[in-house]
């Protein structure tokens, strides 16, 4: 698997966790979602994004998005 590929998983999971967290818990567990997709947004823009760095850290393939 590669870095982005990672990363992209990474953000599915935070998004699913979230919602399953909101719905047993509480409605503030969507500040996560949203967190989540500013990275996302972020990342798209500026190609920075600090999982890749952390996935890259721990020796994952780099793909092309996140290199």
């Amino acid at each position: 698997m590669t870095i982005d590929r990672a990363v992209m998983a990474f953000a599915g999971l935070v998004v699913l966790a979230s919602a399953i967290l909101t719905l047993w818990h509480s409605s503030y567990w969507l500040l996560l979602t949203a967190f989540a997709g500013a990275n996302l947004v972020q990342a798209a823009f500026t190609g920075f994004c600090p999982v890749a760095r952390l996935f890259k850290l721990l020796g994952m393939k780099p793909g092309t998005a996140f290199s």
